[in-house]
């Protein structure tokens, strides 16, 4: 059960140094970790808790190591989660191992499989330890309000009306169909996708395979998450293709599981309707200017990336902290500026842009070539050396688990402003 809760909203204006749109990982550990700097902050967001399946829930190294700093590492891992030493795949009638995170130099050489609703729970109860800190639910982010070219506020709607609330600095963290970086008419460059994704559940039994991991065969991509008692599931289909598999009907959907998992063949009857499957429309996309006067966009609003590697939450979460690492102190003496904007962009976005380069050829010569083969797929040579190869793990171990330049916390805990 999610435990964030609500704030009771006193006043139709509001005022904070700092006002975050969206409650997602990079809102709140924005808000979190500028709270903790002593930094007043609001954060919006627009459901009334985190409870949304089908969500990210990866955890990477770079993440935990960030939580290990922070001093939470034992308290977050104390939460149900799954540990992955090692990235396998099946892909055609070979299983590979294609990446191994018990090298990587940190204190969690794994990936930690968890709820995302958790890990957004576990932040936001922290975060209200402090006093700065408002997390305002059911409160979505509609408009932006500008005083001449600056943007000083944003209009939000709650269930009893609307709100304005004026900041210093609005950080947009709305997730890839941000309203706010769509008022502001920052240009986007999109890099297009050959895939959608259709998510659901199906219950799992002692004798499944115990790790997750994905198959890749035969014009179709499957991804099972453990998460104990049911899989969360992952079937990859082609761009714009999902009406024409709706119009083939459940059945066939069914059939077609079962051929890349034959053991789901006594289960896949649980997906009863179309109601039990959720489709991901998968982009990939960058602002060219994550920034404008009094606004900066983090994570999926300022960079839409692939679920390949489920690296999205781990960008946003180290956007976040280099946020909050340059941006404490002018947000602290009311002094920030354009420049302070521009040198967050300027810190994320050759990561940013590598990894999608990445994750876009992967894309292209990996995942769209499965879907369009109808006989077998032979995994390419690079796939096979890796595996078979353990040094060479480490390699798209460390591109996934750690990213390119990962960020480290920088900020001091405001001890004298915590609530006791």
């Amino acid at each position: 059960m999610s435990m964030a809760g609500s704030n009771e909203i006193s006043s139709d204006k509001l005022f904070a140094r700092c006002c975050i749109a969206g409650g997602g990982p990079a809102g709140l550990m924005l808000g979190f970790l500028l709270a903790r700097a002593g930094i007043d902050v609001i954060v919006l967001e627009k459901h009334a808790d985190f409870l949304r399946d089908f969500r990210g829930d990866t955890i990477h190294p770079s993440t935990l190591e960030v939580m290990h700093e922070l001093g939470l590492l034992d308290q977050l891992l104390a939460l149900p989660h799954e540990k992955v030493h090692r990235l396998t795949a099946q892909i055609g009638s070979k299983r590979l191992t294609l990446a191994d995170f018990t090298h990587l130099p940190v204190r969690c050489g794994f990936i930690a499989f968890m709820p995302q609703w958790d890990f957004l729970d576990f932040l936001a109860v922290r975060a209200r330890r402090y006093s700065g800190f408002r997390l305002l639910m059911e409160t979505e982010a509609a408009d932006i309000i500008k005083d001449a070219q600056r943007v000083v506020g944003v209009r939000a709607t709650t269930p009893k009306g609307s709100i304005e609330v004026r900041a210093d600095l609005i950080v947009a963290a709305d997730g890839r169909n941000s309203i706010l970086r769509d008022k502001t008419g920052l240009p986007v460059r999109e890099f297009g996708a050959p895939m959608d994704v259709l998510w659901f559940r199906l219950s799992r039994k002692p004798q499944d395979p115990a790790q997750t991991m994905g198959r890749f065969d035969s014009g179709g991509i499957f991804i099972i998450i453990n998460r104990g008692k049911y899989w969360q599931c992952g079937y990859v289909i082609g761009k714009g293709q999902f009406e024409a598999i709706r119009s083939a009907g459940l059945e066939s959907l069914r059939k077609a599981i079962v051929q890349l998992a034959p053991y789901t063949k006594e289960r896949v009857g649980e997906l009863k309707s179309w109601q039990d499957v959720k489709l991901l429309t998968v982009r990939v996309n960058r602002l060219m200017q994550w920034f404008c006067p009094g606004l900066l966009c983090i994570g999926d609003a300022a960079h839409a990336m692939s679920p390949v590697g489920g690296v999205g939450i781990n960008l946003a979460i180290q956007d976040a902290v280099a946020a909050a690492n340059a941006l404490a102190e002018p947000l602290r003496n009311r002094r920030s500026t354009i420049d302070d904007l521009r040198r967050v962009q300027k810190k994320r976005e050759v990561p940013t842009r590598v990894t999608q380069r990445l994750q876009l050829a992967i894309q292209r010569r990996i995942i769209a070539r499965v879907l369009d083969r109808t006989e077998p797929f032979k995994p390419p040579l690079l796939l096979r050396l890796i595996s078979a190869i353990p040094f060479l793990q480490r390699i798209p171990a460390r591109l996934i688990g750690l990213g390119i330049r990962p960020e480290h916390i920088k900020l001091a805990d405001s001890q004298n402003d915590v609530t006791k």
